[in-house]
């Protein structure tokens, strides 16, 4: 009988449980890597300040980026989020340039004492980065950004209307 089988190969298998990352850290990575690029992480973390002194060492920065990770998993829930994430906790921070994963508690304190004031100065910084690209040739043009269904039906995401 001739064996197929190459010596040189070793496959051993372990009963050790290895978690692999979640189908949607690569679309974190994706949407970090972009902010990262446009220099939008920098900018909300010198420009998004949060005048309340018992977060400890977390920054706005710290809690965005749970909820970018959140609103990207499609996880149905915080909690589910959370579980799903906690192994991957240290390299998710990383991306952020942070280096602890904020606790839900702490992230619930910190959207319940949320003020107006960031969340304004974090629309403007997101919205002087869309207007700073514009989406036609043309940037004197109406600029809309959208998608088309199906159906060959148009629905707007966003629209800038021209304050001329």
């Amino acid at each position: 009988m001739t064996s197929i089988a190459d010596g040189s190969v070793i496959i051993q298998a372990s009963s050790d449980s290895v978690p692999s990352p979640p189908s949607w850290f690569g679309e974190v990575v994706v949407i970090v890597e972009y902010l990262r690029k446009h220099d939008l992480l920098t900018k909300i973390s010198e420009e998004v300040h949060f005048a309340r002194r018992r977060f400890g060492h977390y920054e706005v920065i710290d809690f965005l980026a749970v909820l970018f990770g959140y609103a990207i998993s499609g996880e149905r829930t915080l909690e589910l989020f959370y579980e799903r994430l906690q192994p991957f906790a240290i390299p998710f921070m990383a991306l952020f340039g942070r280096d602890r994963l904020p606790s839900r508690s702490a992230l619930s304190r910190f959207l319940a004492a949320l003020t107006v004031v960031p969340i304004e100065a974090l629309r403007k910084l997101f919205l002087d980065d869309l207007e700073s690209r514009p989406l036609t040739p043309n940037s004197n043009e109406r600029q809309t950004g959208g998608l088309v269904d199906r159906a060959g039906e148009e629905w707007v995401v966003f629209d800038k209307v021209s304050n001329n």
